[in-house]
């Protein structure tokens, strides 16, 4: 298998430039690292995107959550393994990627859920992380990049 555009990077520097930053205030905030990589995987598989659930499961896995956690996200409304907080934030991560579906946009039951368990902050830091790896699907998946190429 191979992507597209094998210098994607070299090509969209300026942007990958920005795209860098958004991971760098992400990684900075106050949400949980651990929360912030079941939230990109979980998008991530809904957007079917094979290099970001690959590289997230992995991030996920190296920062210590368990592979019940990992394996559990795509169904966590149904596992025992996730708080009412991460709930609140995988529920808002859903409804913002699956915008279109709803004519509304996101719920007020929704919001209210993850508004209940995050500061301002935070759940600005939770709105920006849902559009960045919505971002980065969206790169990768019209890219084709490969699934398992992913190296820190």
């Amino acid at each position: 298998m191979q992507g597209r555009l094998e210098g994607l990077q070299s090509a969209a520097e300026g942007g990958f430039k920005a795209m860098y930053a958004m991971e760098q205030f992400l990684a900075d905030s106050d949400v949980p690292q651990g929360l912030l990589h079941l939230l990109k995987l979980r998008v991530s598989q809904i957007n079917g995107c094979g290099f970001c659930v690959d590289m997230h499961a992995r991030d996920a896995a190296a920062d210590g959550e368990s592979a019940e956690r990992i394996n559990g996200v795509a169904a966590f409304r149904e596992m025992p393994y996730f708080t009412d907080a991460e709930r609140g934030a995988l529920e808002l991560a859903e409804a913002a990627t699956r915008i279109a579906d709803n004519p509304h946009g996101v719920p007020d039951d929704v919001w209210n859920a993850a508004r209940k368990h995050y500061d301002d902050a935070q759940l600005g830091a939770l709105i920006m992380a849902v559009a960045a790896i919505n971002a980065w699907n969206r790169i990768n998946v019209t890219n084709r990049t490969v699934a398992g190429t992913f190296a820190r």
